[in-house]
């Protein structure tokens, strides 16, 4: 190999899985001992279609699709060691998505393993196993067309000699690696691995094979990941499901207790604005049999990663837990410890012209009858603006909802999405409000005027107040639109940051 370039020599790996494999868990793998990592895979006509981003807000490089899903992300620390596994029919389809990483990863891998219906539809995963000519036109395609090494994932064939004369052609294709998971195609995890399949490859090609698919069998401690690359005859050993029930099976030092490692996870997993979803995933992969535990209702029942760790109370003064106030990109001026166990949380980011605020709201910083909404109200009556306008999105995918507000013919959003419209509206008011820099009637925060010292102090007349609140909730209602056009933050002739470009608390 090259200088600089990624050996698959003598290395343990974490393996390509769907919804694991983002980047907290492979950085939380590398923490742990892992030499290299592999994403989950991607699939070329999507990753085709995005833009390349550089968020400097997470210092992340973004893979950033039409609509503003981030598909994959990267950072510098992982730079060297994480592998790109796309799924794949097509030569020239995948040279172009390879062609888009190659800069941010140290390695682009083909899956021609993966069993399931998302990937074999369309020929791609193991589908591929019936079409060896297809297989070495994708791998001699990306063996010439890119600078950083070409790898790819199979499964063992029907019979060892099929399966050792299509390694061999892999092999003649310039492939720097190959990783055998030691099942059949209609074989599941309950299925044990044929060892001597991968025992039997490994001494017919002189790349190095990776022995994957010991995980139920084989591996449940670090010592054991030795002992199975010995009984393949592998040069090295990737883990799939006993890296995700426990990613400190790579530390040689010895595993360590399930809540720190959800606790590592969900460091990174805020750090760098893990979807929520995923992450809720991840975690009860972790807790396995206690799902149906406390802990584990609690992180179930969480719809962001903000209310996994306060409903959790992980990370109650971890560093990570902070307040970004910044003049220049990339420069932290204030540290704020969060509460934890805050219920009714208000968790939104904006992009300002000479850098970026994170801001984290909660329901309890405020009094009772006091919200963001109500004080952006009042400014605007004081400053003799037109009522807030409020438009509500909701995403298909999680069924998370997206709020703009209107005011002085300036848009503010929050570029988070938040578990309800309620919570969204709030979300947007907090960014005005802050960027706006008017009060917001936090409690403890010096009395501007703006809602008067009965109401705040909640001694309005009921009937009033109660008429008052009727009318509020029916110009709410009249306010909601079903669509957001192009959202400006603060700035009428600028386009928003988009989604991807975020720091997470």
């Amino acid at each position: 190999m090259a200088a600089g370039r990624l050996s698959f020599s003598n290395i343990t790996a974490l393996a390509p899985m769907v919804r694991v494999g983002t980047l907290p868990m492979r950085l939380l793998a590398l923490d742990y001992g892992a030499d290299v990592v592999y994403c989950e895979e991607l699939i070329d006509i999507k990753m085709a279609q995005c833009q390349r981003v550089v968020n400097e807000v997470l210092e992340t490089v973004d893979f950033v699709a039409p609509d503003d899903r981030v598909m994959f992300r990267t950072c510098e620390r992982e730079k060297g060691n994480v592998v790109f596994q796309m799924g794949t029919a097509d030569p020239d389809r995948a040279l172009a998505v390879a062609r888009l990483v190659e800069k941010d990863v140290a390695a682009v891998d083909v899956n021609m393993g993966c069993p399931k219906e998302y990937s074999t539809k369309g020929g791609m995963g193991a589908a591929l196993l019936s079409d060896p000519d297809k297989i070495e036109a994708i791998l001699r395609t990306l063996v010439t067309g890119v600078s950083i090494p070409v790898t790819c994932k199979i499964r063992i064939l029907p019979s060892l000699e099929e399966t050792i004369s299509l390694v061999r052609r892999i092999e003649k294709t310039g492939a720097a690696a190959v990783a055998v998971h030691g099942r059949f195609k209609e074989e599941r995890p309950r299925h044990p691995v044929h060892c001597d399949y991968i025992q039997a490859v490994a001494q017919a090609v002189s790349i190095p094979v990776i022995a994957n698919g010991g995980s139920l069998d084989h591996v449940k401690t670090n010592a054991d990941i030795e002992e199975f690359r010995k009984v393949t005859g592998a040069s090295s050993v990737m883990l799939a499901r006993a890296a995700m029930w426990n990613a400190s099976v790579f530390r040689s030092q010895g595993a360590l207790p399930l809540e720190k490692i959800m606790e590592d996870y969900l460091k990174y997993a805020i750090r760098y604005d893990n979807n929520a979803f995923n992450t809720k995933y991840c975690l009860c992969q972790m807790l396995r049999d206690k799902v149906e535990s406390p802990l584990g209702k609690q992180v179930q029942a969480a719809q962001t990663n903000a209310e996994i760790r306060c409903s959790t109370g992980f990370l109650q003064m971890s560093s990570c837990n902070k307040a970004v106030l910044t003049d220049t990109p990339g420069m932290t001026t204030g540290w704020t410890p969060l509460p934890v166990y805050l219920r009714g949380c208000w968790r939104v980011e904006t992009k300002v012209k000479l850098g970026g605020f994170d801001v984290f709201g909660c329901r309890r910083e405020y009094p009772p009858q006091i919200t963001p909404k109500m004080f952006l109200l009042e400014w605007s009556r004081k400053e003799k603006l037109e009522q807030p306008q409020y438009e509500t999105v909701q995403r298909a995918q999680d069924r998370a909802f997206q709020s703009t507000v209107t005011v002085a013919q300036k848009k503010y959003r929050s570029s988070l999405w938040e578990k309800s419209k309620k919570f969204a509206e709030q979300a947007a008011a907090i960014v005005c409000l802050r960027v706006l820099g008017v009060p917001e009637g936090r409690i403890g925060e010096e009395d501007s005027g703006l809602v008067c010292k009965r109401k705040r102090e909640g001694k309005v007349n009921g009937a009033a107040e109660e008429e008052r609140s009727r009318k509020r909730h029916i110009s709410d209602v009249l306010q909601e639109t079903s669509e957001v056009a192009v959202v400006t933050n603060g700035d009428s002739h600028k386009e928003a940051p988009p989604p991807s470009q975020r720091e997470s608390l």
